[in-house]
């Protein structure tokens, strides 16, 4: 009877049977009489204890001349092993090799430099660090989704390729399109808008890409976003909505990531902590904080990094910065009813430094007034005439927000660098692999 082929992480269900796992080798040590082959299937982990005198010598010789990362595929039988991550381990009986490298890995146990390691990022991935960091990763995007389609949203999704810029024209990324100039999508929020006279609630979901040459750990220059846009809420309900779905998202990977979290030593209390409401601090409130604690940003300017990074470090959960200076931000976002030179919109932060991982506003409504701003900050009209009809037929109050998933997963897994957050980096100085 051939032994059934099982993933490792439904070993617990199958002690005591006779199974085939497919793999591969991640580590192996010998006493001489036994061998411990420690193997992965993507699905997780287990130790694989050969005997010499419970299998062939030819078959002892073999595993004895793996080379790390072999592909092989090992029979076995399940056996408890309270002591084992897994709660059980594999006492093998056959083993069989599709391949073996006939080369060292290049990623051995010795420490390696980030440029290195970055360079072999298709093999990078293979750690159990960066196997963590991508769970946690899926964990929020699941999360993400699932939270916006109970609560009645509809996917959009929206195009890569755009005439039009949604964010300035700064940071663009210029293509060739056939006999006119197109870019890549800075974001999906302008057609969300036009999804959203349609259906109400929607969301698109995609990367953006900005061509901006910062050098920052929270930069990238492609990324992934998730834009919800809303009929009929205003500010207050953008933010609502905001908070709702970061309390969510975190609860998940708490309900569902542990064990990657432990992996990387990440302070689990300090997210157990992430629990509605969180903080508000008005533009002006929190350039006067700033100054108290020794930052030098004057009254009119955007907050950097540092500035984030000095205000998140005051709160354990958290906070909206709302109500920048119009001047700073996109030609998008609705005017103040009280003060004509802020705009309605709000940056969340995250707590521990780790800065915005999601701007929103409320957007601009009234047709004259959008236009205006179009105009004052020189863009170009006719790439914008879809989006101004949106205001000439069925105006209407609505608001929404881009999320950062990267920014999410950075500050959640505990990250000290972007760069982790997402499978294969770009940034100003990386194209490769």
């Amino acid at each position: 009877m051939t032994a059934l082929w099982v993933s490792i992480k439904d070993l617990p269900s199958h002690v005591e049977e006779t199974v085939v796992i497919r793999g591969w080798l991640y580590n192996l040590r010998s006493s001489g009489k036994i061998h411990f082959l420690q193997l992965r299937d993507g699905s997780g982990t287990v130790q694989g204890v050969m005997v010499k005198k419970e299998v062939s010598e030819d078959l002892f010789a073999a595993a004895k001349g793996l080379w790390l990362e072999a592909s092989v595929e090992v029979t076995g039988t399940v056996r408890k092993d309270e002591r084992a991550p897994s709660g059980v381990e594999l006492s093998v009986t056959d083993l069989r090799v599709f391949q073996n490298p006939s080369e060292e890995y290049p990623i051995g146990k010795k420490d390696h430099g980030i440029d290195f390691l970055l360079d072999h990022r298709h093999l990078w991935l293979r750690s159990s660090r960066q196997q963590a960091i991508m769970r946690i990763r899926d964990r929020v995007i699941r999360s993400a989704r699932e939270y916006l389609q109970e609560n009645g949203f509809l996917l959009i999704d929206s195009p890569i390729i755009s005439g039009a810029a949604g964010e300035g024209v700064s940071g663009l990324f210029e293509i060739d399109y056939f006999d006119s100039k197109a870019y890549l999508a800075q974001t999906g929020q302008l057609y969300a808008e036009a999804a959203a006279a349609a259906f109400g609630k929607v969301y698109c979901f995609g990367p953006t890409f900005r061509a901006e040459k910062s050098k920052t750990r929270r930069h990238l220059t492609e990324f992934w976003m998730l834009e919800p846009e809303v009929a009929f809420y205003d500010h207050k309900d953008n933010m609502a909505l905001q908070e709702g779905l970061i309390c969510h998202i975190v609860a998940k990977v708490l309900e569902h990531c542990r064990t990657e979290l432990a992996s990387l030593e990440r302070d689990v209390s300090k997210l157990e902590n992430i629990k509605a409401p969180f903080y508000h601090l008005q533009y002006d409130e929190a350039i006067e904080m700033l100054h108290k604690l020794g930052s030098d940003t004057p009254y009119g300017d955007d907050l950097g990094n540092e500035d984030e990074t000095i205000l998140t470090q005051q709160f354990d959960r958290p906070v909206f910065i709302e109500c920048y200076p119009k001047t700073v931000k996109a030609f998008y976002m609705k005017e103040h009813p009280d003060n004509p030179n802020l705009v309605l919109c709000d940056d969340l932060l995250a707590p521990e430094g780790y800065g915005e991982i999601i701007g929103g506003s409320q957007r601009e409504d009234d047709y004259d007034r959008l236009i205006a701003r179009i105009r004052e900050q020189g863009l170009p009209e006719e790439p914008y005439e879809w989006y101004l009809d949106l205001r000439k037929f069925g105006t209407f109050v609505h608001s929404g927000f881009g999320m950062g998933i990267e920014r999410v997963v950075a500050w959640i897994s505990g990250l000290q660098h972007i760069r982790e957050a997402i499978p294969w980096p770009r940034t100003i100085y990386r194209l490769k692999p």
